[in-house]
């Protein structure tokens, strides 16, 4: 095989336009983290089976990207696959780095600097089922501070991983992830906490259904926290793979009734008319937060 010319430096702009770690990639690729670290540092060249690999989990994030652009010069492959470096504060690698997602990162920058400690940590979601009425769905995920000013968001239930990036803005919060099965967005808008500990927080998911038709669809959903970060980055990534295996209560349950009671409520004219909501909406009770004192709220 063919080595790919600067492969460490295409890598390394990889890894940080899609925000995963090299512990994650590692975990994708199914090798040791140490033999990712030496990809990325230049101290060997992967095989082409593990080339092969790489191109298929950068394709998540990347769709255009195929085997051969590896081979492309670094700024050929960032144009060939939509991402422009940019050198401030906020991150040296974005998407459409002059379009509205870099109009984005901009306007969240002061309340992610004021605000990601509100956040951080492991979370379960709980959401109504598109396809299966009745049933309600948990993921285990966890939202963390990453070396580029931004707020990572990874998820996952029943077999499936979501990545992505949340923003607070304007007193809410905008989540922004990726489903690599239905190869769509998902778009979380949530209400965001005022106490400096968030405790749970409610919002509504946009998504396409994964049924045949694959039928758009906005459905309550509600966050709990289930832990806090140590700051280890490696520990927290263990940890989170316990979460998931394990599924452990939330810190504060809110209960099965009052989560049913969210995912669930009826909506439109009647119900307006009964003092309900006309539309969707975010109720703003369930977005909840603690002190360092134990004020909880």
């Amino acid at each position: 095989m063919e080595r790919v010319p600067d492969l460490a430096a295409k890598l390394v702009m990889l890894l940080k336009a899609s925000s995963l770690s090299r512990v994650g990639l590692a975990q994708e690729v199914g090798v040791d983290k140490s033999l990712v670290g030496r990809w990325a540092n230049g101290a060997i060249h992967p095989g082409e089976h593990n080339l092969a690999k790489l191109t298929t989990i950068f394709r998540k994030h990347f769709p255009a990207l195929t085997l051969a652009d590896w081979y492309r010069e670094r700024e050929a492959l960032a144009h060939r696959i939509g991402i422009a470096e940019r050198n401030d504060q906020i991150t040296d690698v974005v998407m459409s780095a002059d379009g509205p997602f870099a109009k984005i990162v901009a306007t969240s920058a002061p309340e992610i600097a004021y605000k990601t400690q509100t956040y951080e940590g492991f979370w379960r979601t709980t959401r109504p089922s598109v396809v299966m009425p009745g049933e309600l769905f948990h993921d285990y995920g966890m939202f963390r501070a990453n070396d580029k000013g931004m707020i990572d968001v990874v998820m996952e239930g029943a077999g499936l991983t979501f990545t992505g990036w949340m923003f607070p803005m304007a007193g809410n919060l905008y989540v922004f992830l990726f489903d690599p099965v239905g190869r769509t967005p998902l778009i979380v808008l949530m209400k965001g906490v005022t106490l400096p500990r968030a405790t749970s927080i409610e919002g509504l998911l946009l998504l396409s259904a994964l049924d045949t038709q694959r039928t758009p669809a906005a459905v309550p959903v509600v966050l709990e926290r289930l832990g806090d970060l140590s700051g280890d980055r490696d520990a927290d990534d263990r940890r989170l793979r316990e979460i998931i295996d394990t599924q452990p209560e939330p810190l504060f349950p809110l209960g099965e009734a009052t989560l049913r009671k969210c995912c669930y409520r009826d909506v439109g004219p009647i119900a307006a008319n009964e003092g309900g909501d006309l539309y969707m909406m975010v109720s703003r009770a369930l977005s909840q937060g603690t002190t360092s004192n134990g004020l909880h709220g």
